[in-house]
């Protein structure tokens, strides 16, 4: 040990405070240091009474005991865990190697905190007051909590690097001159990143993070007044789950479990876009009971992510759009009610394995549902949902998506073969209702054949004709193809020459239609 090690170990330096001797002497010990007065007002780091050099130490002073201080008391761990103090100064550990364990509560700080490349075990800051927290390319291996704190200057965490867990539950951060609230594009954690009940005012930035675990806004409140996105996360990489459903408010939760019956709910809220283009989420995006209050040109856009599962369960935008386009999806949870309307819903692209509808959905709100989707016609949506119905057992169901795509196709088509298809859709209904055909082939054999039994129709030549059989002579001209042998073998002029083609059309309408819903049905199977 040299001689200033050991002067160092022995004896306090003159030039410290006495709040600052106690906290010395206290690091050596592992101790807590507590400087709290006990009034819970006078307490409060975010409240507006004074704190006087009693409670206040210098931050050069912190930053000496955390990068080069005292060594330990014998028996004891050196940590730094102040409560109640007030740290004057900028504290200031960039790039600095914190070996010893640092828990702050209830503290304040007159100036921003300067953590950039820093490295730490574990960093607390707990119930504190920090003007800003510049933390970009931070490392620690163990956690990074700091919860119930107040950033009225942001936080910086771009590219930071957590060793388990994130904690920022209950903050209040507000923006920054750039007008982000948290900067956290390119942050990893290790393990959960638990931001429940955070209120954010600026945009959340979480562009190409990585978390390792779970990501946890239950409860969480973002605002970006001005901006476009609240909450900015384009490329999240989340291994399970991503909530951004409601919290319980009064009482311990437990990330991921429901909150016990009586327990008051927040639920999460956005007024802002939400961006979570090409996420992806190892488990479910869950978005159950979630508001989002958009302006008519913010978005909330999931646009290319992928998970298994997707809960769009929230309460349906009163503005804005929601957009799916290329979007893959394995389970789509969803309610009748959480779908925008016509103009605000974009799924070019999106696709899905199975449908959970969460209370009644009815068939024809789901056509409405892919209406509202698709402002000009595009089959896709139309095959995908009836592929997905067959596959669950919904035959009747399919038919019926298929054919609703033929009625929205048709609105696109020149006048001659919009009126095609209607006589299809009347008929048959384009294929994929086949028994209108034979109902509609014994009526008209039925009216030709009455028709026929008041005539008079001369053969071709006499002596070579079969028996006069008006039933018989119907259905030939009705049966394309087939040939019964009576037509062949009578005169039909006039009105019964008119009969004759208008059976001969009908027939062919009909043998035509069924022909292409049976090919339909070949290719679908």
């Amino acid at each position: 040990m040299t001689q200033r090690a050991g002067l160092r170990a022995a004896e306090l330096p003159d030039e410290l405070t006495a709040a600052e001797a106690g906290m010395w002497q206290a690091f050596r010990n592992g101790s807590v240091y507590d400087l709290s007065s006990g009034d819970a007002a006078a307490d409060d780091p975010s409240g507006g009474l004074p704190w006087g050099p009693e409670r206040s130490v210098r931050a050069r002073v912190v930053c000496w005991l955390l990068l080069d201080g005292p060594p330990a008391l014998a028996g004891r761990v050196s940590s730094l865990k102040l409560v109640g103090v007030r740290i004057t100064g900028v504290l200031d550990l960039a790039g600095g190697t914190v070996a010893p364990y640092v828990e702050l509560r209830r503290c304040r700080f007159d100036r921003e905190v300067l953590l950039p490349e820093a490295r730490f075990t574990t960093l607390r800051l707990v119930d504190c007051w920090v003007p800003r927290l510049e933390a970009a390319r931070l490392q620690t291996e163990g956690d990074l909590h700091l919860p119930r704190c107040r950033f009225p200057g942001g936080v910086r965490l771009t590219d930071a690097r957590i060793g388990t867990d994130l904690l920022l539950s209950q903050a209040v951060v507000h923006r920054d001159r750039s007008g982000r609230s948290i900067a956290g594009d390119g942050l990893s954690v290790g393990q959960d990143l638990q931001a429940e009940m955070l209120e954010s005012c600026g945009e959340l930035s979480l562009r190409g993070a990585q978390i390792g675990v779970s990501l946890s806004l239950r409860g969480a409140r973002l605002s970006n007044p001005g901006g476009r996105w609240a909450l900015n996360a384009p490329q999240l990489t989340v291994e399970r789950t991503l909530y951004l459903t409601p919290a319980g408010v009064g009482g311990p939760q437990l990330m991921g479990t429901t909150p016990v019956e009586g327990t008051r709910i927040q639920p999460f809220e956005s007024q802002g876009g939400i961006r979570l283009d090409d996420g992806r989420f190892g488990d479910a995006l869950d978005l159950e009971q979630a508001r989002f209050a958009l302006t008519e040109n913010q978005d909330l856009s999931l646009r290319r992510v992928q998970t298994p599962e997707l809960r769009f369960l929230g309460e349906r935008p009163a503005r804005g759009r929601v957009a799916l386009s290329g979007a893959r999806i394995v389970n789509l949870m969803d309610r009748a009610d959480s779908w925008p309307g016509p103009g605000r819903l974009h799924m070019g692209g999106f696709t899905y394995e199975n449908i959970v509808p969460r209370g009644p959905f009815p068939l024809a709100d789901r056509l409405r549902w892919l209406s509202a989707a698709t402002a000009e016609y595009s089959p896709e949506p139309y095959e995908l949902l009836a592929a997905v119905l067959k596959a669950g057992g919904a035959e009747e169901e399919a038919r019926e998506v298929l054919l609703a795509k033929q009625r929205r196709r048709r609105e696109s088509l020149p006048l001659g073969t919009k009126l095609w298809g209607y006589l299809q859709d009347l008929t048959v209904g384009y294929g994929y209702r086949p028994g209108r055909a034979a109902v509609w082939l014994a009526l008209l054999w039925a009216a030709g054949s009455l028709a026929f039994t008041y005539s008079d129709l001369p053969p071709l030549k006499s002596g070579e004709h079969p028996a006069w059989n008006p039933w018989l002579l119907a259905l030939d001209l009705l049966l394309p193809i087939v040939d019964l042998g009576q037509v062949s073998f009578w005169r039909l002029a006039g009105v019964w020459q008119w009969l004759a083609a208008a059976l001969v059309l009908l027939g062919w309408v009909l043998a035509t239609t069924v022909a292409a819903g049976a090919t339909r049905t070949l290719r679908r199977n």
